[in-house]
């Protein structure tokens, strides 16, 4: 009997794995969660197993008793690692970097201030509820510090399923990642007191400084380690896989467990490295493998952290109506009091950054989930003896319910609210470029199905049953009210799209080297950011990188100093060069998604007005860029004709890979044959 309740873990897991499975289907196209569904199937669960009505002394009583009695740190170590990680290496960090002052704003200043007042909330609770008059400030900051951080694992788990904005979910994904961190550094400051564990300051102030900054350190250094070790290793997806996963727990254990510094901090700062700096120097087919192995195990994570969380509740969780009340009362005032923080610190926010609009500061107000991060360290003070007793229930009973009522109520209604506040909608202007864009596809099909119908070897094809699989036909949205100006933005963004897209191809096919992916990454960041004001020809990032042509032609007048920079000045031709190819390849498809773009049912003038703009932008850059080529070739004629040594090679090599993945696709070649040939090209390419 003992052997087969030892594999009661199992069975939990693949159960809960089912559960997901299917909820995840059936929900798919519903406005109900899939996190919450998971949720509330673990409250069910619980509530059955509390009950009885489970079959006694069986399997699936023993794995849902150890689910709901599972050990705090197993939630803390186990899982958080995969799912912090999972969301800082899914962060873009352009967008981050200018979201970070109003995500360090909620999550330093925001999560103090809230501590502050939940501290206060709990404080007057305890002199009208008899039953809480054991209370001291002590355990009403301890509770302030644990229910005051959003908690990432719900936030981004809800924000992917809503698909907001990549700013504003950024922004939130951000403040989660990083408040997380400073409730824990908070919740430690009085938490220590009874678990033993003696802070590494006096000072409270200097604790959070040197427990925050030590953890991001620390991530930053475990990163560039793992980076290194991964590039030197040369081994395959599931080799870098397999120690990136090692590196994520070895990151947040040191730093949680051993070096008491905050452990999702530390994780924080190893992710957005990884993302940086990492994905560059993998290969291309390991980074898609490793996208989807996150995925997957963020899914794994979620599923079984949702439904334990239900599960933790109902069977730990006792509740009076006195308790009640008094639950509902603090939800309540901790919604408000994260509405007041948000106000509060409105007008400092919406001038920084991407600023922020007063419809962006209710829906984060109101979406300031609690989950599996406040439930665990409530669960840790449950576990801690030198408590009493009755606060430890009482912090217990306090967490699960918001964590309840968050994630059941404000979760289900978010999406609502959007809708209400007109965040989901669609501008006119963008919605007609994407339609442009879709209906090309429509277009293309609808020409293939003409050349089809006349080919003889189809002569005896129902055509008619075949045109019910084309693409329906969408009318196209009216933009009779949008001014050209709108409409030219809009068209910019497309086309900034487009060329971003294009210069991560080009590096993922070898065509273009890091420095020249990073230059010209960073010059078209800085054009999502305008939301297409900007002209395409205001490219001052890119073309400034070719002004420091004074800096080389100085150096080159002077023997001495040439013979010194040498090698670095024949590799900065060589980048420039790279920079410069890929720029003028860039504009070439520009034109040409240009040229697409006018086939959309735009008015004639308003159509001539926008395309005879955009052409010209697209001319200028293409002359300007040229004449920098020139220049550089004239005035560098060694070191340019090094640098075309180097793009035929890269060109050489990448046609070769391109052979090799389509000879692999159409399975001339077989998968095995494949990975060696495209390992030998990596080797090769390594010596450019």
């Amino acid at each position: 009997m003992e052997n087969e309740y030892s594999l009661a873990p199992l069975l939990f897991v693949l159960g809960a794995l089912l559960v997901g499975a299917l909820l995840k289907l059936l929900l798919k196209k519903s406005r109900f969660p899939y996190t919450v569904g998971l949720f509330c199937f673990g409250l069910l669960v619980g509530v059955l197993f509390r009950n009885g009505l489970l079959a006694e002394e069986g399997l699936l009583q023993r794995a849902v008793y150890q689910a709901g009695n599972i050990n705090p740190d197993t939630l803390l170590y186990v899982f958080l690692p995969v799912l912090i990680f999972s969301a800082a290496y899914e962060l873009d960090l352009h967008t981050f970097r200018k979201t970070f002052v109003n995500s360090s704003i909620l999550a330093i200043p925001g999560v103090v201030v809230s501590m502050g007042l939940v501290a206060l909330l709990m404080m007057g609770i305890s002199l009208i509820v008899p039953e809480f008059s054991g209370w001291n400030w002590t355990f009403a900051l301890m509770f302030g510090a644990l229910v005051s951080a959003t908690d990432p694992v719900a936030v981004v788990a809800l924000l992917k399923e809503l698909n907001t904005s990549k700013r504003f979910s950024t922004l939130v994904d951000g403040e989660s990642l990083l408040n997380d961190g400073t409730g824990i550094v908070l919740f430690m400051l009085f938490f220590g007191a009874f678990s033993g564990e003696t802070p590494l300051c006096r000072s409270p102030f200097m604790e959070f400084l040197v427990v925050a900054l030590g953890g991001a350190l620390l991530g930053y250094l475990m990163a560039v380690m793992t980076i290194f070790f991964i590039t030197k290793l040369k081994g395959d997806e599931m080799v870098q896989n397999s120690v990136i996963i090692l590196s994520a727990y070895v990151t947040f254990i040191l730093a949680q467990g051993y070096l008491q510094l905050s452990g999702v901090i530390a994780l924080v700062a190893f992710g957005l490295e990884m993302t940086y700096h990492g994905k560059l120097l993998f290969s291309p087919k390991a980074n898609e493998f490793t996208e989807k192995f996150w995925d997957l195990a963020s899914f794994i994570a979620n599923t079984l952290v949702f439904i334990m969380v239900g599960i933790i509740i109902a069977v730990q969780v006792n509740i009076s109506w006195i308790s009640l009340g008094v639950v509902l009362g603090v939800y309540l005032g901790v919604n408000l009091i994260r509405t007041a923080v948000v106000f509060l610190f409105y007008p400092i926010m919406k001038r920084c950054g991407y600023g922020l609009s007063r419809r962006d500061a209710v829906i984060l107000s109101w979406g300031g989930l609690r989950g599996a991060l406040g439930l665990t360290l409530a669960l840790m003070v449950s576990a801690t003896p030198a408590i009493p007793e009755d606060i430890r229930s009482q912090i217990l009973l306090m967490t699960a319910g918001v964590v309840a009522l968050t994630l059941t109520v404000n979760a289900t209604t978010i999406r609502h609210m959007l809708e209400r506040l007109g965040l989901t909608e669609v501008p006119a202007a963008r919605s007609f470029v994407d339609f442009s864009v879709r209906n090309r596809v429509t277009e293309a099909a609808r020409r293939y199905f003409e050349k089809l119908s006349h080919r003889e070897a189809f002569a005896g094809a129902d055509w008619e049953k075949v045109s019910a699989f084309l693409p329906e036909n969408e009318q196209a949205p009216d933009i009779s009210a949008c001014d050209g100006t709108e409409l030219l933005h809009n068209i910019r963004m497309t086309i900034y799209g487009t060329e971003s897209q294009l210069v991560r191809q080009l590096y993922a096919d070898g065509t273009i080297s890091v420095e020249s992916y990073h230059e010209l990454i960073n010059s078209q960041e800085r054009h999502f950011d305008s939301d297409g004001t900007l002209p395409l020809s205001d490219r001052k990032y890119i073309f400034r990188l070719f002004e420091e042509g004074r800096f080389l032609r100085f150096v080159r007048r002077h023997p001495s100093m040439n013979r010194i920079m040498k090698r670095w000045l024949t590799r900065r031709v060589v980048t420039l060069s790279d920079i410069g190819r890929g720029f003028l390849s860039l504009q070439r498809d520009s034109q040409d998604e240009l040229t697409a773009l006018k086939a959309a049912d735009i008015p004639e003038e308003t159509k001539r007005r926008i395309f005879s703009q955009l052409e010209a932008e697209i001319r200028e850059n293409i002359e300007r860029m040229r004449s920098c080529m020139d220049r550089l070739a004239e005035e560098w004629p060694e070191a340019y004709a090094s640098a075309m040594t180097s793009k035929a090679a890269r060109m050489m090599l990448c046609n070769e890979r391109k052979t090799v993945r389509n000879l692999t696709w159409d399975g001339v070649m077989s998968a095995k044959d494949g990975e060696r040939c495209e390992e030998s090209i990596d080797s090769r390419a390594a010596k450019l």
